[in-house]
């Protein structure tokens, strides 16, 4: 089954897993291998539903952008962990602490989105469509080993959602009209 709830909820898995995994690591090496998997992981899954699935629930969920104003800016708490820890020597105290941040912070994320964002996408999108934004997501991860390719900079939440509903169906972007949005002069003078 390839339910796109499903997969996102499959790799929340994995991340819990692979935290725990490095728990009991000690070895730089050892730690670097998950790590970086991890880190890898955190990076293509982020940019996978900001490509795929927020798009789909602002334009069907309740609450949705709310809801996505908020994935987003976790998505960037969690790259800052990711980029911060690549700074340091793998096992380092400043590693450790970037590892712990991008850890809380996609843990926060994760019991969000699956307490408010997948219910809502859920109850809002049929079956049929899940599947295929499941084959997507998949397609999109496969695609990207690695994050190979990927922007994974930080993205204003603001930003991403405003144009996100500009690309819904039956939207036109804001077509500018001519002023400078400073009001008329005639109003100032008679005021």
């Amino acid at each position: 089954m390839s339910d796109i709830t499903q997969l996102i909820l499959d790799d929340h898995e994995r991340f819990r897993r692979q935290f725990a995994a490095m728990d009991d690591l000690t070895d730089p090496r050892q730690l670097q291998d998950v790590w970086r998997a991890l880190a890898d992981l955190l990076e293509v899954h982020a940019k996978a539903e900001e490509e795929i699935f927020y798009p789909q629930l602002i334009s069907r969920g309740s609450g949705a952008e709310d809801e996505t104003l908020d994935a987003v800016g976790d998505h960037n708490d969690i790259r800052d962990g990711l980029h911060e820890a690549a700074l340091h020597p793998v096992g380092s105290e400043p590693w450790h602490a970037a590892v712990r941040k991008a850890r809380v912070a996609n843990s926060n994320h994760m019991a969000e989105e699956e307490d408010d964002a997948l219910p809502d996408f859920r109850r809002h999108a049929d079956p049929g469509l899940r599947e295929e934004l499941g084959r997507r997501f998949q397609a999109f991860k496969d695609e990207h080993p690695g994050a190979a390719g990927l922007d994974v900079g930080d993205i204003d939440p603001q930003h991403y959602v405003e144009v996100v509903k500009q690309q819904l169906p039956g939207q036109r972007p804001a077509e500018p009209d001519g002023s400078l949005g400073i009001g008329g002069l005639r109003e100032r003078g008679s005021a």
